[in-house]
């Protein structure tokens, strides 16, 4: 029974997701259909990838709000390669150059943060600020017509109309289970988080760990950065602006623990999932765009909310499961 107990409260995040939905299809008579729920997941895959990537940093116990301005500076770079730097560079090469120059931006963060020992509060978000103001110069206006290629994976659909970067984000997902569950280097991330100390001693370089995860997170960062651009067929400065608070959100309420040491793909995308079908639904209801700013606001204290009440009935079930044995080998005696 206790086990579940755990298996439910580990997976809430779907208990509430079903109920949404549920509750969508009555309210909204165009909510279930294909067409919709096809569009939920589209409007989510560039935050997927800033979700996957904030998990990542959490599960350390670290976290990266740099991530916010590197969808927009790094996929800029690529841009500016093409349009105005040097006509005719090739697309391919701009989005490898787009992904080097997230993972550059990532393995400052890492360097700063793991050997120096820099907060990463005050490290990421110093990026932040500095990466934002450095896309409102590089870019002061918007810039379209870009190249087929480089725009392919945020605007072209395959098969059942499914768009390519659905496919990719959720491919991103299964990639990150594998990781975490199959890989050594997963597990590092995770006994990193759960015990640093215990981790170092155990013989894991906790440096060159971090290190990579940020690594990992600015490329993800700037990849969503591709999506994005595809997306909206253009690249303006303000892409990204707020999404870093959605993906934190996102992350916890998908089970990822603020203090690190916990969390799995399936629950991040579970989170990702509930925050696009509460977006969904307020934008169908017509709900006034002050008000979605302010839900957007609850969702994150109701994310930090969560995360402690399930840490908190963990313990609570844990704690009467004892007094169960206890009280089961005191009957035996």
């Amino acid at each position: 029974m206790i086990k579940i107990k755990l298996k439910i409260l580990d997976n809430l995040i779907w208990v509430i997701l079903v109920i949404l939905i549920i509750v969508n299809a009555i309210i909204i008579p165009r909510f279930f259909t294909y067409g919709n729920l096809m569009n939920i997941l589209y409007h989510s895959s560039v935050l997927g990838f800033l979700v996957i990537a904030e998990s990542l940093c959490l599960i350390t116990g670290n976290f990266d709000l740099s991530i916010e301005s590197t969808v927009a500076f790094a996929p800029a770079i690529g841009v500016l390669l093409m349009v105005n730097w040097i006509p005719g560079f090739s697309p391919i090469l701009a989005m490898i150059v787009t992904l080097a120059v997230g993972g550059v931006i990532g393995l400052l963060n890492g360097i700063m943060i793991a050997k120096f020992k820099i907060n990463p509060f005050l490290q990421t978000l110093s990026f932040l600020i500095i990466l934002r103001g450095m896309t409102y110069k590089l870019i002061p206006m918007s810039i379209f017509n870009l190249p087929q290629k480089f725009i392919f994976l945020g605007s072209q659909k395959v098969l059942f109309n499914i768009p390519v970067a659905v496919l990719v984000m959720l491919l991103g997902i299964y990639l990150v289970h594998i990781m975490l569950t199959k890989r050594i280097y997963g597990r590092s991330l995770i006994a990193i988080g759960g015990n640093e100390r215990a981790s170092f001693i155990s013989g894991i370089d906790i440096e060159k760990v971090k290190i990579i995860v940020f690594v990992i997170s600015g490329m993800l960062a700037a990849f969503a950065g591709i999506i994005a651009v595809g997306r909206q067929q253009s690249i303006t400065n303000a892409m990204g602006e707020g999404l870093v608070f959605m993906a934190f959100a996102a992350a916890v309420m998908g089970g990822v623990r603020l203090n690190g040491g916990v969390g799995t793909a399936l629950g991040m995308l579970g989170g990702l999932l509930v925050l696009g079908v509460i977006d969904n639904s307020l934008t169908m209801l017509g709900v006034d765009a002050f008000m979605v700013y302010a839900v957007k606001g609850i969702l994150i204290f109701a994310a930090i909310v969560l995360d402690n009440s399930k840490t908190k009935m963990r313990e609570i079930i844990l704690f009467k499961e004892e007094l169960r044995k206890l009280g089961h080998s005191a009957r035996n005696a």
